[in-house]
């Protein structure tokens, strides 16, 4: 699959597309990633690509135009069309289920804007979907693109060391959709404190269930709108109902 970004600021991918167990994938090219400036494709000697707000008010608006021939350009190399996307507080905020249908299709070209944003004649035009990574304001698009690109990467085959790892991450299907447990490691004793009983005991099934407990109390308090979800999925049963009978 293939992302192209349009973003003022490619220098801030470098270190990202080259660190972490995500880099399999971009090094690879399993996921390839493309960076377009729209400076590049701005007018002028001094490439401008913003301007003042018409009606007045504070900051600049990126310009329809640069950005327009900047995603001309990425759509010639790709060879066709593709999902234009647009990182924006309007837009559906990226859970996983969405990147799940990112991670299983052909990419998209990713607009990041910055500034107040982007003029809105070019959004109309252009942009096929927008997404938000939450409640907050971000001084650009380049971090929300970031995240997409991770999380789409890490879903790929051969990424991750351990092909379960991400089954077992938090909103995943495979967990009901429910947050993951906590997790521990060496030494036995850290300070006082130890490791739960269960996971030191060698049976399977009681590590599972005490797994899935921990699983179902932690989104029971943390996220009880899941708990919702996954009891109108009928994914919790008897057992579960009792686990989370006993936290409350």
């Amino acid at each position: 699959m293939r992302f192209d970004v349009l973003t003022l600021f490619p220098e801030l991918f470098a270190p990202f597309l080259a660190s972490g167990v995500t880099r399999r994938a971009f090094e690879s090219k399993q996921v390839e990633v493309v960076l377009w400036n729209p400076r590049d494709f701005a007018e002028g000697n001094y490439r401008r690509v913003d301007d003042r707000p018409f009606g007045g008010g504070p900051g600049m608006v990126m310009m329809a135009e640069p950005m327009s021939a900047c995603l001309d350009a990425a759509l010639a190399a790709r060879g066709g069309p593709a999902p234009v996307v647009l990182f924006s507080p309007t837009g559906e905020v990226l859970r996983h289920a969405t990147v799940e249908q990112w991670s299983a299709g052909d990419g998209a070209v990713l607009v990041c804007g910055r500034y107040e944003g982007i003029d809105q004649r070019f959004i109309d035009a252009r942009v096929t979907h927008q997404l938000s990574l939450g409640d907050f304001v971000l001084s650009g698009g380049e971090i929300p693109a970031m995240a997409l690109l991770d999380a789409v990467a890490r879903l790929q085959p051969g990424v991750l060391g351990d092909e379960a790892s991400h089954v077992q991450d938090s909103f995943n299907p495979a967990l009901d959709g429910l947050l993951d447990c906590p997790h521990y490691t060496r030494p036995e004793q850290w300070r006082g404190v130890g490791v739960p009983a269960p996971l030191l005991s060698g049976h399977h099934l009681q590590i599972e269930r005490w797994r899935r407990d921990q699983r179902l109390a932690i989104t029971q308090d943390k996220r009880p709108e899941l708990i919702a979800a996954a009891r109108l999925a009928g994914a919790l049963n008897a057992d579960d109902e009792r686990a989370l009978k006993k936290k409350l």
